[in-house]
């Protein structure tokens, strides 16, 4: 692998016996080989490989052809391995390749078409690109346009999608040099390419005109500098474009490309003659378009920030933000609540004891809720001590607002939602317990068939990148849920705004550990078990967002031993790979945990975890890490508490049987990721501690379910972890109660139910079809290989 790096201004060429070479070495090896110990350097690879093409268009076509061979003979041999790489590493040079002959479109077609008979994910991956391809062979630069246009957020009347990414880093673990390595690489790539719309929109005509032409009848050299001396003019041939291509786009590319061929000739003729008066010359090297990195917001993810508030500020301040019309109440919404109301801790709602009796014959005169004083704008935004002062002469002391009841459109819109997620799912339940389906393999991808419920396409989409270990997807999923649970409560941004999750496994490297107890320090050696779990099952996750994960600390040490070294932006460009061609999500279940004080005056908490729950008595933990080291016997009738376990035992043959154990222990562990590559069971594993001690009863120390009640029977209180997390530890705990989380769109239905008297267990209607359970998304670039 040599550097590539342009010299005086050009790039050199690349050979196709070196693009095959670095072709190969980026390429994961087959399942079973021992992985060597640098195949985290395989994402380093991928990178450098696309960095050779990026600003030569004549090797970005020789990368396209050896890639068009590569999988032909992957296909040939039978090495699935090396498929799903090879076909995402050609869908991303074929978007930023300048021109692509009919003959390779075709050949990639016929490829997609072929992986149609194979088991997903591959099936799922090859209609989606066989898509992608016929659409971009009719239409030559579309998905380069529409990607640049979202991306961009480029004012564009005639495609209004956008997409932006937010990166959410955990503060514990990108503190120090970790976060300054990470805050500077996003910002060289903001910022080092110093773009402005301008640029965009003649990049965009540049790369247009050129994919539709080719190098016959463009000069591509001749166009760029033409663009270049138009400036801000630029804009009407990119609105020019950009509607010449959509209309195409909406006639499904019947007419062969010919019309689209003509208009572009026409504008790149007029482009041409604006800029000089010299004879068009019949054509010339194509001039390099490179693909920019998407627009990237960096947050620290602290107790402050409220994914919903930062979802709604990005929408209001958008360009195509006014194509909507807001209600007066949406936007008292947005913009009336305090912080301190938009944070989770305040979504429980408590009653309120009234000094009025409700009715309005009794309230006096001046209090007349029909007067226009109460409905005045100026009162509605009066601060809250006015209106109370205001409100002191008479009976009735209630804050001024009005109850909005959500609309049957709402309520549908969420149920929908719920609808098309159970449809990709291929129709099951995702947990047990649902009538019809009940299933324990996990769910990943999208199926084949085409979902009988046609989603509604959002204009907006965020794609969340989560970085750090599994303390940030345990915020990551209780988020989620309080969006989830906000939107039922008051639809606002479900059906502008669509999520789509990422997550980047990334540890802060420790010199020393020093476990209290064995089974704790066994739980806690992989704090990214999620991570680990995605790069079992999907390979190219783990040569490039695994490895990542492993690189910067790496580029952190770098950066230290040299500040002022080159800042090439490799994480962001890593990250814009990994949103553009990751869209296989892997679904895991959100469970929900009730929490029981041993104290009465504390009232029951209510939480959310995604991985991982600790239970742990704190005063057995020095004794039994002292009594393991002796090895003694006895040590499961002196050391821990009784408690009382309730749980539902799941076992493969879905005959389910609910089971009761009193035990002594000093603890457990909960873990919804599993040990054992051979067990990737959709639910929960609880393991007590000391599980060499046997109790009474022979009780087995290990089992597996999804709904769990646990109860100390003795005074003493026990303490709960969620996710790993100190900052989520509850202390002096009597009891908890876990289960599968229920989507609030479900709810919503089951309320409606509830009001036709339908009955509390009726499954009737549309409730029948949905999904009960409220499932994370993390996307992936294969989903689960098996």
């Amino acid at each position: 692998m040599c550097s590539m790096e342009p010299t005086a201004g050009s790039s050199p060429a690349v050979s196709e016996a070196e693009l095959y070479r670095s072709i190969q070495a980026v390429l994961p090896r087959e399942t079973g080989r021992q992985q060597p110990p640098d195949c985290f350097n395989k994402g380093m690879l991928r990178w450098t490989l696309h960095k050779k093409v990026q600003n030569n268009p004549a090797s970005s076509l020789s990368l396209v052809w050896v890639l068009i061979k590569e999988l032909e003979k992957a296909d040939r041999w039978d090495s699935r391995t090396c498929i799903i790489p090879l076909l995402h590493t050609l869908m991303y040079a074929i978007i930023q390749a300048a021109y692509i002959p009919d003959e390779l479109y075709k050949r990639v077609y016929e490829f997609c078409r072929r992986l149609l008979t194979f088991p997903n994910p591959y099936g799922a991956i090859g209609l989606s690109y066989a898509r992608q391809i016929r659409t971009e062979r009719a239409i030559p630069g579309l998905l380069y346009q529409r990607m640049v246009t979202a991306e961009q957020g480029l004012k564009n009347q005639h495609y209004p999608y956008q997409e932006k990414v937010f990166i959410l880093a955990d503060p514990e673990v990108f503190s120090g040099s970790l976060g300054e390595v990470l805050m500077g690489d996003i910002e060289a790539s903001a910022f080092g390419e110093c773009l402005s719309p301008v640029d965009h929109m003649r990049s965009m005509v540049q790369h247009t005109i050129q994919a539709a032409l080719g190098a016959e009848k463009c000069d591509g050299q001749r166009l760029d500098q033409a663009l270049r001396d138009m400036g801000q003019d630029v804009e009407t041939y990119f609105q020019e474009v950009s509607a010449t291509v959509e209309r195409s786009a909406e006639d499904g590319g019947r007419k062969e490309g010919g019309a689209l061929k003509s208009r572009l000739l026409q504008l790149y003729k007029e482009i041409i003659s604006e800029a000089d008066s010299e004879p068009l010359s019949v054509g010339g090297p194509p001039c390099d378009c490179p693909l920019p990195n998407p627009e990237m917001s960096f947050f620290l993810w602290t107790e402050d920030l409220d994914i919903w508030r930062v979802l709604a500020k990005w929408f209001r301040s958008s360009s195509t933000s006014e194509q909507f019309a807001l209600s007066q109440e949406s936007e008292d919404f947005v913009l009336g609540e305090s912080p301190s109301e938009l944070t989770p801790s305040d979504m429980t709602r408590f009653s309120v004891m009234s000094n009025d009796s409700g009715i309005e014959r009794d309230l006096p005169p001046s209090a007349d809720p029909s007067s226009s004083s109460f409905l005045d704008p100026t009162s509605i935004n009066a601060p809250w001590e006015q209106c109370k002062s205001e409100q002191d002469s008479s009976r009735l002391s209630r804050r001024r607002a009005f109850k909005m009841k959500p609309s049957v459109k709402d309520n549908m819109l969420l149920m929908q939602d719920t609808l098309e997620d159970q449809a990709n799912l291929g129709g099951g339940s995702g947990c047990r317990g649902v009538q019809g389906e009940a299933t324990l393999q996990r769910r990943a991808g999208s199926t084949v068939v085409q979902s009988p419920f046609n989603k509604q396409q959002r204009q907006f989409t965020a794609r969340i990148v989560a970085m750090g270990d599994d303390r940030v997807l345990g915020r990551l999923a209780k988020a989620y849920y309080f969006f989830r649970k906000r939107e039922a409560r008051r639809l606002f941004l479900t059906m502008k705004i669509h999520l789509q999750f990422y997550y980047i496994p990334v540890c802060r490297p420790t010199t020393s550990i020093s476990p209290i107890n064995e089974n704790l320090n066994r739980s806690k050696e992989n704090l990214c078990a999620l991570g680990s779990y995605l790069s079992t099952v999907d390979p190219w996750y783990n040569s490039n967002i695994k490895g990542l994960g492993c690189m910067i600390p790496k580029l952190a040490e770098m950066h230290k031993a040299n500040p002022g070294g080159p800042k090439d932006p490799f994480v962001s460009d890593v990250i814009s790979y990994y949103v553009r061609t990751g869209q296989q999500p892997v679904y895991f279940t959100v469970y929900f945990v009730k929490i029981v004080f041993n104290s009465a005056t504390k009232d029951p908490v209510e939480e959310v975890f995604l991985t991982h729950l600790e239970v742990e008595f704190p005063e057995f933990r020095q004794i039994s890490a002292a009594m393991k080291e002796k090895q003694r016997k006895s040590i499961g009738d002196i050391c821990g508490a009784v408690v009382s376990i309730n749980y539902r035992k799941i076992v493969l043959s879905g005959r389910d049987v609910d089971k009761g154990v009193s035990v002594r222990t000093s603890g457990a562990q909960i873990s919804a990721i599993p040990h054992n590559e051979a067990e990737d069971l959709n639910c929960l594993t609880l393991t007590l501690n000391d599980s060499s001690a046997k109790s009474k009863n022979n009780v087995v120390q290990s089992f597996r379910t999804n709904n769990i009640r646990l109860r100390s029977l003795e005074s003493r209180s026990f303490t709960v972890t969620l996710d790993r997390d100190h900052r989520r530890t509850y202390k002096d705990v009597q009891s908890l109660e876990i289960s599968p989380c229920l989507d609030p769109g479900y709810c919503v239905q089951k309320t409606m139910r509830s009001k036709l008297n339908l009955g509390e267990d009726s499954e009737c209607g549309l409730s029948k079809y949905m999904n009960r359970g409220l499932p994370l998304p993390i996307n992936t670039f294969a989903g689960i290989i098996t």
